[in-house]
């Protein structure tokens, strides 16, 4: 099998969604710092520029959770791969995806947050999966909803690669 990969999501569209995030998070967070996680290795990209573009203090960490491995489809199991550098009692964190699908590590994180008492907790997704949901919950913050297909670039991969397209693209298999 042979990949090719179809841009869903342009560079300009992802450098446009980030800027207006980031203008958002900063007047949600006027007046506070905040303690953003990027969850690794996914969210990197998505993570520095959204920093970037955030204006209030911004202090960061990461963390490199897994329930994929080298699949296309989260095996359900979520492990901590990378633990957080930092304690969190007392700090506003934003946690940082690359996407949100299943939501079993989101769920995962915000109870394990909430036991290491951070102040509170959000979530910045550049890209939402709704439709492959098994765990109910609310994303604070959105880039862009996409449909159930298998994506990389910007951060994402398959199986390693990939991760540094400046677009969103879907990943089509085809025989050679």
């Amino acid at each position: 099998m042979k990949e090719r990969i179809e841009v869903l999501i342009t560079e300009e569209e992802v450098d446009q969604k980030i800027r207006a995030l980031g203008e958002q998070i900063s007047r949600d967070y006027a007046g506070r710092q905040v303690h953003i996680i990027g969850v690794l290795k996914g969210a990197a990209f998505f993570m520095c520029e959204l920093a970037k573009r955030i204006t209030v203090p911004v202090s960061m960490d990461f963390m490199s959770v897994s329930s994929y491995g080298s699949s296309t489809k989260s095996s359900g199991i979520v492990k901590i791969v990378k633990d957080l550098d930092e304690p969190l009692e007392g700090k506003d964190v934003l946690v940082v995806e690359d996407i949100v699908d299943s939501g079993r590590t989101v769920s995962y994180l915000t109870e394990l947050f909430k036991d290491r008492r951070a102040a509170s907790i959000r979530y910045c997704t550049l890209l939402d999966k709704p439709e492959r949901r098994v765990v109910d919950l609310d994303m604070d913050y959105v880039g862009f909803e996409i449909p159930d297909k298998f994506v990389v670039g910007y951060g994402m991969d398959y199986d390693q690669r990939y991760r540094n397209l400046p677009y969103i693209g879907v990943v089509r298999f085809e025989e050679e």
